[in-house]
């Protein structure tokens, strides 16, 4: 690496393996960019194996607003059996890159002004303190999610047996309390590696120069105060939090907007479309699918459905789907005559559709959502009410935050991930949020929250003013770099 700074100061990113976790990269970079005056080169560990991120990296590289890196893939056979956690290979993955990441930074032609690591590539900082720059953390999820996260190591410590298995909530100083059954899936079994990988990253982000959450500061007041609070979670966490959020996928132009999906919105009176997709890694059983198409069919509302392929096991919401080779075809995993029925008012989509701008349609008023934050974030900013129907990671945490705190949201009586979501319930849920009696007030709510989320990324909002103290930081440390290296010279 050069002592060139350039004529502005230059961020580099790193994301890690997943779209969920490199949309929210590429759009803080695109953020910093267009809004912040920095130059932007942001590092990604890719599955090449993944369409969808391979979609998404094409799109970001127009226009060219950052400059984006492919790290060498890395071989993570003889550390990890195949069956491990998504969470493990994850983090196995970003530890074994560390070495191309040391070499791609040195072989920059400017010294970057800082070092911006995802959640699961926080060991990075300490490839950051070999270049003597300050190193932050971003967690692209919301401030429980955080304060849970640095709180697992008390939690290790202080919680004898499993945590499903206790009978009280974890109490988390100055926060909400989690259900036993809400906690995310790393701290389901305590002898598994991802485990030990939640605790270690739970010791070792409090470590950084800042913390940025892609949440803004009226969305959770409470869990933020007691992040900050030296008698909270203030003593764990000695590192500021910067709520810089809402960072979510931008829309396609209005006229870019062609096809049958929506010249079929276009007809459908306004708030009457349910949209239901389980995210880029979500699949129900086969069972759970007939079951949500019959819930559909008796709730008679009109609605749009992504769907991807049943998971092998039956009666869980796993990570993987069962892939479109599978001998059944799609038509297959619906009640008999079930897409005869509802041409008239419904849409069935396989594996992929424009989900910001289908959200953004007037005529979408709910959303059956895994709760996945990007999603969540997108329905939110949106002012769709949603259905929380979490499958994995800390998407359950999420869903209470929705249904209990937010208020935006209702949710299965029964989790996805431990039995079957019946017919009934489905429909009643569908009802709940668009012809019922509290349906007004849930989307009353979410408005509120899509006025509030619109405005704090506006010049002088709160988000913006704390990605403006970032960037100020960062620039701060370009220029003390800039006077070392003419000292130097």
């Amino acid at each position: 690496m050069e002592n060139t700074t350039g004529s502005k100061p230059h961020l580099v990113l790193l994301a890690s393996l997943g779209i969920g976790h490199l949309i929210p990269i590429l759009e803080l970079g695109k953020r910093l960019f267009t809004h912040h005056n920095f130059d932007i080169t942001i590092f990604v560990a890719v599955s090449h194996s993944s369409a969808a991120e391979s979609q998404v990296l094409q799109s970001a590289m127009t226009p060219k607003l950052c400059e984006i890196v492919e790290l060498p893939t890395v071989n993570i056979s003889r550390l990890v059996s195949p069956e491990a956690a998504v969470a493990t290979q994850i983090c196995v993955v970003m530890r074994e890159i560390k070495p191309a990441l040391r070499s791609a930074i040195s072989a920059l032609s400017f010294r970057p002004a800082a070092l911006i690591a995802d959640l699961f590539g926080s060991e990075a900082m300490m490839v950051a303190d070999e270049f003597e720059m300050p190193r932050y953390v971003y967690v692209p999820s919301n401030a429980w999610f955080l304060a849970l996260t640095i709180y697992v190591p008390i939690l290790d410590e202080a919680v004898q047996g499993e945590y499903l298995d206790q009978k009280e909530p974890l109490k988390i100083p100055g926060c909400k309390a989690v259900q036993p059954e809400d906690v995310v899936d790393p701290m389901l079994d305590r002898t598994d590696q991802q485990y030990l990988e939640c605790v270690r990253m739970g010791m070792e982000i409090p470590k950084c120069d800042g913390i940025l959450l892609n949440i803004w500061e009226d969305l959770e007041p409470k869990t933020l105060e007691a992040l900050r609070d030296e008698e909270l979670l203030g003593q764990l966490c000695k590192a500021p939090v910067y709520p810089v959020g809402p960072l979510t996928r931008p829309l396609k132009p209005l006229d870019s907007r062609s096809g049958e999906l929506f010249l079929w919105l276009d007809k459908r009176p306004s708030e009457s479309v349910i949209y239901v997709s389980f995210g880029s890694g979500g699949a129900l059983s086969l069972e759970q699918m007939v079951e949500l198409a019959w819930g559909l069919e008796l709730s008679q509302q009109r609605f749009i459905w992504v769907v991807r392929s049943p998971s092998r096991k039956t009666g869980d919401g796993s990570f993987f789907s069962a892939g479109s080779g599978e001998a059944n075809s799609m038509a297959s995993c619906f009640p008999e005559g079930f897409l005869d029925r509802i041409q008239e008012v419904g849409l069935v989509i396989q594996d992929w559709a424009p989900q910001v701008d289908i959200l953004n349609h007037p005529s979408v008023g709910g959303f059956i959502s895994h709760c996945g934050w990007n999603s969540t974030l997108e329905s939110i900013t949106n002012g769709v009410p949603l259905i929380a129907w979490p499958l994995y990671a800390e998407q359950r945490m999420n869903a209470a935050l929705l249904t209990e705190e937010l208020g935006v949201a209702v949710r299965p009586n029964i989790l996805a991930s431990d039995g079957m979501v019946g017919r009934e319930e489905v429909e009643m849920m569908i009802r709940k949020i668009t012809v019922d009696k509290e349906a007004t007030n849930i989307r009353n709510r979410v408005k509120k929250l899509k006025h509030s989320a619109a405005e704090t990324v506006r010049k002088g909002g709160s988000s913006h003013n704390a990605l403006s103290l970032v960037a100020k930081q960062c620039e701060l440390s370009w220029k003390s770099m800039e006077v070392k290296a003419s000292w130097n010279a």
